[in-house]
């Protein structure tokens, strides 16, 4: 029966029956939305079909699905409205109704007839000149031109028998010439007038047929509108749990806490992707809590670039999107605190136009959060501070974790590549530190893609480079630049020393000059010039000194 359901709904996935509905009630609606329709009318009455009219409350349908079941009962009005679509519209109708041809054969007499007049013409004046040879026994020849239309033509000698005035001859006399004498009847000229107006007529008696079903459909919108909603509901529910059976989905516990944790759960598009290369992916579990009651409200996520520390970010806050949603989530198990707000700040991107750089622009949206996120929010930063220098950087990314960790106290995902941010966890209450795991082999830098406690000590970015294909020059300078400025660093320093956290001491003055100690000694005003100017050549015997 799923199977069936699943089947039946996924004819409707791109039939647009709603929209199909509007504009066609609009007046803006031609064949193809008729048969979308059509469609719809037909898969609701199937899938109607799939289940019994008598639905036990303990056994049968959920609730929700009862509901979209009764919206799906075709009315005795709409019921016929589909018998006239399955009997009067062709299987693939033209996109205009002003092309005609979308009126199936045989649905209309007269448009029928007009049809054959217009298509075959020719084979109906032939009927109509073998009946005028077998009536009159003349040799006639049907021709036409501009100025008589059709007319029978014969000899002027097989002519004179009808030339006598007889009561009874349908064959009345048009024209003589010097050798041909023409006739017409009365079924030639109405003959001739409906050929003349046939393809006329056909596209009027489609059009007519066209607005009479386009004003039925306008008469029933409303239970149209009703059906296509009921159908769209069954198919996002049948096509998620379709896809939730494919990928292993699980339902997840979403309450009211402030609680998220997630048991080895997957990101659905990087995992199909890297499953179609035939790779294995790698799982990970996240664990945050808003109040801070069971777990950390902030973690710092660092690692080496491309060890997935994006991914996880993402892979995260899409989780919470699903939930949210009513959709099952790629782990093994998860549970979820009600999220009013979901905020990202990821990527790189400029908006020049309205002078703002990339750091601006990541700047304009950091502050968009902290001024609201509550609680209850889920947040997301990748590489916060990254556009500017390295401690206006630092100092903005420690600033902004601060706020979210005391102020905002939402849940938060904060992934950096300032090491020193590792310092937080120890500072502030609510913090852990999470990082991408990465091992080195004979000099090469092997991702295992696992999101384990702790801090990363080193970014790999020059191993990155030359993953990268950065030549091979360019990367052993780097390594050579990187060993020394490793090397000048001060084991002892560390997070407290940094200018931009330590506390601040007061200068400390530098010592006088011989100069300076003998200017305090001088006194301007009781030296005569003859003293100023032994005491001037005494500094200036000073300062060579």
């Amino acid at each position: 029966r799923e199977g069936s359901l699943l089947a039946c709904i996924d004819r409707t996935v791109t039939s647009g029956g709603a929209r199909a509905v509007s504009r066609l009630a609009l007046g803006r609606g031609g064949p193809r939305d008729l048969a979308a329709v059509r469609t719809g009318l037909s898969v609701a009455e199937g899938v109607a079909g799939l289940f019994p009219p008598e639905r036990d409350p303990l056994t049968g349908p959920p609730a929700r699905l009862v509901d979209c079941l009764d919206r799906l009962a075709l009315s005795p009005e709409t019921g016929r409205l589909l018998v006239d679509l399955h009997e009067g519209l062709v299987a693939e109708p033209p996109h205009l109704a002003r092309d005609g041809g979308f009126v199936a054969p045989g649905y209309r007499p007269e448009l029928e007839e007009a049809r054959r007049l217009r298509d075959d013409s020719r084979r109906v004046v032939a009927d109509l000149e073998a009946r005028a040879i077998a009536e009159s026994g003349v040799a006639f020849k049907i021709r036409h031109n501009a100025v008589l239309g059709y007319f029978l033509e014969t000899s002027a000698r097989a002519a004179e028998p009808l030339l006598r005035p007889t009561g009874d001859s349908p064959f009345i006399h048009r024209q003589t010439l010097a050798s041909q004498v023409r006739f017409t009847t009365v079924e030639l000229s109405e003959l001739d007038a409906k050929i003349s107006q046939a393809g006329h007529r056909a596209l009027a008696i489609e059009g007519e047929t066209f607005e009479g079903w386009r004003t039925t459909v306008q008469s029933l919108a409303q239970p149209l509108q009703a059906v296509a909603e009921a159908l769209a509901e069954l198919d996002a529910h049948s096509a998620l749990a379709e896809w939730a059976e494919e990928v292993g989905a699980v339902r997840p516990a979403v309450d009211d806490t402030t609680c998220f944790e997630i048991a080895a759960g997957r990101h659905p598009v990087v995992e199909a992707a890297v499953k179609a290369q035939g790779d294995p992916y790698t799982p990970n579990d996240c664990k945050l809590d808003g109040s801070g009651a069971a777990c950390a409200r902030l973690s710092s996520v660092t690692g080496p670039n491309m060890a997935g520390t994006s991914s996880v970010l993402r892979q995260n806050a899409l989780l919470v999107v699903l939930a949210q949603a009513g959709a099952f989530v790629p782990a093994k198990a998860m549970r979820l605190g009600v999220v009013d707000r979901l905020f990202s700040r990821v990527g790189a991107g400029d908006d020049l136009a309205r002078g703002r750089s990339t750091f601006m622009t990541e700047m304009v949206e950091t502050a968009a959060i902290l001024t609201q996120a509550t609680e209850r929010s889920f947040v997301v930063l990748d590489e916060i501070g990254r556009g500017t220098a390295t401690y206006d950087g630092l100092a903005i990314a420690w600033a902004v974790a601060e706020a979210l960790h005391d102020r905002n106290r939402a849940r938060t995902l904060f992934a950096t590549h300032y090491h020193e941010l590792a310092g937080l966890e120890t500072r502030l209450a609510h913090v852990c530190n999470l990082s991408m795991v990465a091992k080195e082999w004979n000099g090469d830098l092997v991702f295992l893609h696992e999101a384990a406690p702790g801090a990363a000590d080193r970014s790999y970015g020059v191993q990155v480079a030359k993953l990268a294909g950065v030549p091979a020059a360019v990367v052993s300078r780097a390594r050579e630049v990187l060993d020394r400025l490793e090397g000048q660093k001060s084991a002892a320093v560390s997070l407290d020393d940094l200018p931009l956290f330590a506390v601040m001491e007061p200068p400390v003055p530098p010592p006088s000059s011989a100069v300076e100690d003998a200017l305090k000694g001088i006194e301007p005003d009781e030296l005569s010039p003859r003293e100023a100017l032994e005491a001037l050549y005494r500094l200036k015997g000073l300062g060579r000194r």
